[in-house]
């Protein structure tokens, strides 16, 4: 088991209702195949700007992308993550350099050590769930 991952109902409602509407989410391309795709689409339909972020830069579900989060020209407010758990903390690190209040680690991205700078820079954080999950289940 890992650590406090913040998963708790609060800090998941906390962060699909009330942290904000712009979500980079880093990892996602036009690869239709890939689970950052979908996601990415369920999280439109729930009222959220996507910014893709890939090293392609590639324009997804009719939004810009950029190759870093630092090439984000505007605020985000949570930064979701698709890459592998050895890549993750230095998205997170990115995303708390960048001001952004919160991180959203999806299933399977688990670093514990990022989790606990995360939450120590004051960001929300949520590891190993996944808002096209969760979402849908709030108005229950």
């Amino acid at each position: 088991m890992y650590a406090d991952t913040g998963t708790d109902a609060e800090t998941v409602r906390r962060i699909l209702q009330d942290t904000g509407d712009t979500w980079a989410v880093v990892g996602l391309s036009n690869n239709l195949s890939r689970t950052a795709y979908g996601v990415a689409a369920v999280l439109q339909r729930f009222g959220k700007r996507i910014v893709p972020v890939h090293p392609k830069a590639e324009r997804v579900h009719g939004e810009e992308g950029y190759a870093s989060l630092t090439d984000i020209p505007f605020p985000v407010d949570v930064v979701d993550v698709f890459v592998n758990s050895e890549l993750a903390g230095a998205v997170a690190d990115e995303a708390v350099a960048v001001g952004a209040k919160a991180v959203w680690f999806q299933l399977g991205v688990i670093d514990d050590a990022a989790y606990e700078r995360t939450r120590a820079a004051g960001l929300d954080m949520v590891m190993d769930h996944c808002p096209a999950i969760e979402i849908p289940l709030l108005d229950r």
